[in-house]
């Protein structure tokens, strides 16, 4: 199954000029609609002078989540323009705040619709990108003989460690990206006396 996704690393910013109207495209990392309308919120505080803050986001692996939202410019002329580029770059978890300073001369909606697209275009463009996984978080319990056998498992899937204790038993926690999790669960289930849990996130 596909189970790699991208997403930006950080924050990027681009800007597009036209007929005296400023558009400042800040792009940012999110995983939850709460983050997304937190910071799109405070960069209203951040630029209370502006005459607009457009938004658009798309969140999970899946890129089932998302929403574009135009804050008083013509309907589908802010929002929509910004939520295509962030589809265009094939990204989620991912939102785009375009801030617009008003400069006297008004831009028609193609002219918003150019003005919105091209800024956020720049912010995805200059923003660096990384692809991330689907994963479940298992942990397993073990004797000290069996610390071989699972740390095979554990290198032949270049498994990410979580926490790990040590008492009378072993005790680990691995992310396993979701395309590989049922060879694992496999594999470390044939090891003798071994417990295996799936955890909740």
């Amino acid at each position: 199954m596909e189970d790699a996704y991208l997403t930006l690393k950080g924050t990027s910013e681009g800007l597009f000029k036209d007929k005296g109207s400023k558009f400042i495209a800040l792009a940012h990392h999110v995983t939850t609609e709460e983050k997304a309308k937190e910071i799109a919120k405070a960069y209203r505080k951040e630029y209370y002078d502006a005459r607009h803050w457009c938004y658009a986001y798309i969140l999970g692996p899946d890129k089932a989540k998302y929403r574009a939202n135009d804050d008083g410019e013509p309907s589908g002329s802010a929002g929509l323009p910004i939520l295509g580029q962030i589809r265009s770059m094939n990204l989620t978890d991912t939102l785009v705040v375009v801030v617009r300073y008003f400069g006297g001369t008004k831009l028609g909606v193609p002219g918003l619709i150019n003005a919105y697209k091209t800024s956020a275009a720049e912010a995805l463009q200059l923003a660096e990108i990384e692809e991330k996984f689907v994963q479940r978080n298992i942990k397993i319990t073990f004797a000290y003989p069996q610390m071989n056998d699972v740390m095979k498992v554990a290198k032949k899937f270049d498994l990410d460690f979580g926490q790990q204790f040590f008492d009378e038993l072993c005790h680990i926690e691995f992310l396993v990206r979701e395309s590989l999790y049922p060879q694992v669960k496999e594999l470390l289930e044939d090891i003798d006396d071994l417990i295996f849990q799936e955890k909740e996130d």
